[in-house]
């Protein structure tokens, strides 16, 4: 323990951001994070518990009051060196994980938690800015190759640990960009790209090969969701040239909306409007971007994918932006004593949100209105639980003028047809069948043929798919090698 009353010494000290009308005239992270002396007194407060809740609050298990020592120490070389034990890639952790660590934090009870988020990007960042983040290439090959199916947290996580373990990993992902929905899903503002490319350049350094625009299997062509090469690999291909195949990629495919409109123009969902931005972010050159600029913008969906919509629709100069919610408006603060140390339900105010946005709660959206084909507004009607069902209020529609109407609602399953062509079993959802047991995890009904991530769990968070990136590796390495050194 750093100090036996740090926690009573030393309030919580919060990262500050850059004020709304600054950050929205940019693309750019407006965070500023703790750093030295702040990341220090910040970690003085952790109580280093009997029993760490936080460890298991953090789905990768990160050992929280360890590096949180380490910090206060001044020994931020080994903080980092804790931190990777659990963690390959906290600097997106680091920003973009809605911390459950933090919600599970002892202190939490009748406090303010201790800011593990930002203590754990104070050290990664100290980490890249010494030079202590350098490839690790395995000493020894072992000579099995393996295909990993998707770029993003859990294929980019399962890739590195089968590098190091000494096998041959070759990455393959449809987009022309190494990193998923990290690179095309999550605003600039949130996550800048280029801490996924210094991963990536780190990785190739470890024996990591990347191709990039390659569909694996076959993907609706007609789909709006993403952009596609007209490169593809066959399942067959895989199996014939790899010792194994996991399957990494994300669930993309989005719920739709059906009520009469639909079918204007104007009506979008949200992964064909968010990931133009980055790629212009990027530097290239769209002929035709889905833009909010002077428009009134309906976001129908309560989550961080509509939250990041408001966001970028604040930022193009959209007149209005309002979100919708069908489910009724949590409390502002959670009953602590009733569900410590779980993930609270409360009331959640993104930086999005705080830019500006209009937020309706318990509203469901009836049908869209439109003119000359195009979208002009949503018709709405209040709802309420009674006797533990949604039911509409009498007398409650309304119409809410809309220009653009974004839906992001969250999403389902994997899209395409990659799970067929490799004929592996689908559970209930129509996402892969595989258990997380320790023998056998991850594996899917086909010999060889693992999966994890979102295409196995369904749509969930960044950390989540790391955890599942990491074992599914352990589980691949043991299949190939009859044992595995990598950590669980």
């Amino acid at each position: 323990m750093s100090k036996i009353t740090g926690f009573l010494d030393q309030p919580r000290i919060k990262e500050q951001y850059a004020p709304p009308p600054a950050r929205l005239k940019h693309y750019r992270e407006f965070v500023e994070p703790l750093a030295g002396e702040l990341a220090r007194k910040q970690a003085v407060r952790c109580m280093d518990c009997g029993i760490p809740f936080c460890n298991n609050g953090c789905p990768v298990n990160n050992i929280i009051p360890d590096f949180n020592n380490l910090v206060y120490q001044d020994d931020w070389r080994s903080a980092l060196d804790t931190l990777h034990s659990t963690n390959n890639f906290p600097e997106f952790t680091g920003r973009i994980c809605p911390a459950p660590c933090e919600a599970a934090c002892t202190l939490n009870i009748n406090d303010d938690p201790v800011g593990i988020k930002s203590i754990e990007l104070a050290i990664i960042e100290r980490g890249w800015q010494e030079g202590w983040v350098a490839p690790q290439p395995p000493a020894v090959k072992t000579g099995k190759k393996v295909a990993v199916v998707g770029s993003g947290p859990a294929g980019l996580s399962a890739a590195q640990q089968l590098a190091r373990a000494g096998h041959d990993v070759t990455v393959f992902e449809k987009n022309d960009r190494v990193g998923g929905l990290l690179r095309y899903g999550i605003p600039d503002f949130k996550m800048e790209k280029q801490h996924i490319d210094r991963r990536v350049a780190q990785m190739e350094a470890e024996g990591v090969t990347f191709r990039t625009g390659v569909v694996v299997g076959e993907w609706p062509r007609d789909s709006k969701v993403t952009n596609l090469s007209k490169q593809s690999v066959t399942p067959a291909d895989l199996r014939a040239e790899f010792d194994a195949v996991l399957l990494a990629g994300g669930a993309e495919q989005p719920r739709d909306l059906p009520v009469p409109g639909r079918e204007l123009d104007g009506v979008h969902y949200a992964m064909e409007f968010l990931p133009g931005q980055n790629r212009v972010n990027a530097g290239d050159k769209l002929r035709k971007q889905l833009r909010a600029d002077g428009k009134k913008v309906v976001v129908i969906g309560g989550g961080d994918t509509g939250s990041d919509c408001v966001g970028t629709s604040n930022r193009h100069g959209a007149t209005s932006v309002t979100q919708f919610e069908v489910m009724p408006q949590p409390p502002e603060q959670e009953n602590k004593p009733l569900v410590w140390p779980y993930w609270p339900l409360k009331l959640r105010t993104s930086s999005s949100h705080e830019e500006g946005a209009v937020r309706e709660f318990a509203i469901a959206t009836k049908e869209f209105l439109g003119k000359g084909g195009k979208v002009t507004g949503v018709k709405t009607v209040r709802i309420e639980f009674v006797n533990g069902k949604l039911e509409e209020v009498a007398g409650s529609e309304e119409v809410h003028e809309a220009d653009l109407v974004l839906l992001a609602m969250g999403f389902t399953n994997p899209m395409g047809s990659v799970l067929d062509s490799f004929g592996v079993a689908k559970d209930a959802r129509g996402n892969a069948q595989a258990g997380t047991d320790e023998s056998g995890g991850y594996a899917t009904s086909v010999p060889g043929i693992y999966a994890a991530g979102d295409m196995r769990r369904g749509q969930s968070l960044v950390v989540w798919a790391i955890r599942e990136g990491r074992q599914a590796a352990r589980a691949v390495d043991q299949f190939l090698m009859g044992e595995s050194v990598l950590p669980r």
